[in-house]
């Protein structure tokens, strides 16, 4: 009977000093554990915090105004990005002095309140320059027809509003042609304008409260009928 109970004791006490350690050599080693962590213990093993919540996204370009002419856009008031899209896109343009001759044609065409009254379209907005690169004469004669302004104006808009990933593409504008994009990204032309020059958008995925606007450098030409 001794001799069983000290066997006894005997395993009980190793069995103890076994336990105690393994558990001073997982504290002495730290990372160096054999067993990797679980992925429900890794915040970076789903993009979760500790909190379980996803990690913040960046905000896709897609979503901000891209172009090298944007940084002409005023950084602040009614002409900025901010402040155009609390007023429809006439309204808008009207603020925003990189579009000063657009807005002229289209106040003498009479198409402010159409515009501005219509809800979700896509405006190709040809900045002052694209005006300035039409021959003067020619630039008069188009601004003195106001049926051809009209025709010219309305092919600048397509109905619905285009992102930038819907923008390439053979669309229908308002004037019942057609226009046709091409690119992808931040990079975009139209190959029919005024001047022959294939127009480059500079300035786009710019929002007001109707439209979304994209700025290019060369007036668009209607389709010939």
């Amino acid at each position: 009977m001794k001799s069983t109970l000290t066997r006894g004791l005997l395993l009980a006490s190793a069995s103890t000093l076994a336990v105690t350690l393994s558990a001073c050599g997982s504290e002495d080693t730290g990372a160096a554990s054999d067993s990797p962590p679980s992925a429900s213990s890794s915040p970076a093993a789903d993009g979760a915090d500790s909190t379980g919540s996803s990690s913040p996204m960046a905000e896709p370009a897609s979503d901000e105004p891209f172009g090298a002419a944007c940084s002409s856009v005023p950084a602040d008031g009614e002409g900025s990005f901010a402040g155009m899209t609390d007023d429809p896109v006439a309204t808008a343009a009207s603020n925003n002095p990189v579009l000063s001759t657009l807005v002229q044609a289209v106040t003498q065409a009479n198409l402010v309140d159409t515009l501005n009254t219509t809800d979700d379209i896509t405006v190709i907005a040809p900045a002052d320059p694209a005006f300035e690169a039409i021959p003067a004469d020619q630039l008069q004669a188009v601004l003195a027809d106001q049926a051809m302004l009209t025709q010219v104006l309305t092919h600048h808009v397509i109905p619905g509003r285009l992102s930038p990933d819907q923008l390439a593409g053979t669309h229908t504008t308002v004037a019942g042609d057609e226009v046709t994009i091409e690119g992808s990204g931040e990079s975009f032309t139209v190959a029919r304008t005024v001047t022959g020059t294939p127009a480059s958008v500079i300035c786009g995925n710019v929002q007001t409260a109707n439209a979304t606007v994209y700025v290019v450098d060369q007036v668009l030409a209607p389709a010939q009928g």
